[in-house]
């Protein structure tokens, strides 16, 4: 008998694990096997998996509204603006939408209008990675993506990324905006510098180009505060957020300054289902428990405790990242090896690269299981032919 075809798409190479709950930062499979979480589905279960709070509001939310329409206002999405631009000093507005992608396109559009015709280049950081939407796609400095997808959309360039010289030949009288990652997730974790952005920032001012963000992975408490640009000295003109917004639950949001916000009018951008009353509620209730539980705090100490356990370990040349974003260097390309060891045994991590670990658990991890998981990844690095 022939075996049944799968009915997806060809799109992911999935490992062989299904899984059926989460708590806290342990997933369990459908055989009963725990494993600890250190990926949190690449930075999105930002309050753990399950949390009574965040079920409770979806379940909530979903007794009493689900959907309207954005030519009506619900009081959830009201609450939520009004939330995430108070953790900005309330100079932001906000766009919401379904997904960092989407956030990502709502920004390269904005950038585009307040130029008004007279600019419309972007430029981009090489090894960036942005979304896979088409001009999200040709943002991306990841040629091998763009492959079997051309023609991309015209408009964007790459310059290295903390390369200050090299983006300041980049941007010419054509540049609209600056789209950079604070620190590059799919790249392979590498945070900018405080030099490089300060210097990027005032680039945009003396030439007139918005300076955006690309705050998807990094933001949302990860690096240990709201958003990782709070730390680093460069203000942005525009910013989008995605990922652990929702803690699992799909949202996007893309952040303007307010005093350049007067650019978009109704009919310019929209979204059928962009901040609808559930995705308001999870989201709501997620910024609330970060605050509640302390976890902007939690993701500085326990980020810089995983960091230095992890430098200790064999085969391991450099610890990058801010608080629960990190990137683990190995010396040879042995990320994939160890990636499929450390599920066997229990511990869920990511080969970002050929040679480098990805660990972005929930904000919520301990002490305890982040000493485990290092504990393992240890065992493994200590037997591993590379």
């Amino acid at each position: 008998m022939m075996e049944a075809a799968s009915p997806f798409l060809n799109t992911y190479k999935r490992f062989p694990v299904t899984f059926l709950r989460g708590e806290g930062v342990h997933l369990f499979d459908t055989a009963g096997k725990e494993y600890l979480d250190l990926l949190a589905g690449i930075a999105v279960v930002s309050i753990g998996h399950a949390h009574p709070k965040l079920a409770k509001a979806i379940a909530t939310q979903a007794s009493q509204l689900i959907h309207t329409s954005n030519l009506f206002s619900n009081e959830p999405n009201i609450q939520l603006a009004a939330k995430l631009t108070s953790l900005v000093d309330g100079t932001f507005r906000v766009f919401f939408s379904n997904s960092g992608t989407e956030a990502i396109e709502c920004a390269i559009k904005f950038a585009r209008k307040a130029a008004a015709g007279k600019r419309s280049t972007v430029v981009c950081a090489e090894r960036s990675f942005h979304g896979r939407t088409l001009a999200a796609l040709a943002a991306t400095g990841q040629p091998q993506k763009w492959k079997g997808f051309e023609p991309l959309p015209a408009g964007f360039v790459h310059a290295r990324f903390n390369d200050l010289k090299h983006f300041e030949e980049s941007i010419d009288d054509s540049t609209c905006a600056v789209l950079l990652e604070p620190i590059q997730g799919e790249g392979g974790v590498y945070p900018a510098t405080l030099e490089f952005l300060a210097g990027i920032r005032k680039l945009c001012d003396e030439r007139g180009a918005l300076l955006l963000f690309d705050e998807i992975q990094s933001g949302c408490g990860r690096t240990g505060s709201w958003f990782s640009w709070q730390q680093l000295g460069a203000r942005p003109d525009v910013f989008v957020t995605a990922k652990g917004l929702g803690g699992g639950f799909p949202i996007g949001c893309c952040l303007v300054s307010h005093e350049l916000s007067h650019h978009f009018q109704p009919g310019d951008h929209g979204s059928t289902f962009g901040g609808g009353p559930l995705a308001s509620a999870a989201a709501l209730t997620v910024l609330s428990v970060i605050e509640e539980e302390g976890l902007l705090e939690n993701s500085k100490e326990i980020g810089a405790l995983l960091a230095e356990e992890l430098q200790s370990l064999p085969h391991v040349l450099e610890v990058r990242g801010r608080g629960l974003m990190l990137g683990v260097q190995l010396d040879s390309d042995i990320a994939a090896q160890v990636t499929t060891q450390a599920l066997e045994m229990g511990v869920i991590i990511n080969a970002v690269a050929s040679s480098t670990l990805r660990i972005t658990p929930p904000l919520c991890l301990s002490e305890k299981d982040a000493l485990h998981g290092v504990s393992v990844l240890g065992d493994i690095l200590s037997n591993i032919q590379g």
